[in-house]
């Protein structure tokens, strides 16, 4: 009697343990993929992660400059070779910003965006070896604490 209440209970244990689609196929089926967000329908499109840069009055900072940015880049080639170059690209962005923001911005006015879209171009293009893709900016904002 022991021996079948103890068969019983590895049973109910091992039933718990295995994963609920155990013997439903090798879990390449791709209907179980969840959908990837996507920011725009545009294949052209390339996301940047958010940059943030100092903004300094004197010695002492005084806030941040944050930038939304992206790259629409419609030649599929020069496309493949932003997306394998983007740690180089951001890296290039984020120094330009950062030399940008502790010298040419000020806590007390805003900064001029066209300036900003004219030195990432550069940095993109630089950073590319050619002209082709378009840096978009989605967003420019300050956060004072001083």
């Amino acid at each position: 009697m022991r021996s079948a209440r103890v068969l019983a209970a590895l049973c109910l244990a091992l039933s718990f343990a295995m994963p609920a689609h155990a013997g439903e196929g090798d879990g390449n089926d791709k209907s179980n993929k969840k959908p990837k967000h996507k920011l725009t329908q545009s294949e052209s499109y390339l996301e940047v992660d958010p940059l943030y840069a100092t903004i300094l009055d004197g010695d002492r900072p005084v806030g941040m400059l944050m930038l939304g940015i992206g790259l629409d880049v419609p030649d599929a080639k020069l496309r493949g070779e932003a997306e394998h170059s983007m740690p180089v690209l951001y890296d290039a962005f984020l120094r330009n910003m950062m030399s940008f923001a502790t010298t040419a911005v000020r806590a007390d006015r805003q900064p001029d965006v066209t300036i900003i879209a004219d030195r990432l171009q550069g940095c993109a293009d630089r950073a590319l070896g050619r002209k082709g893709a378009k840096v978009l900016l989605a967003q420019v904002a300050m956060r004072i604490t001083k």
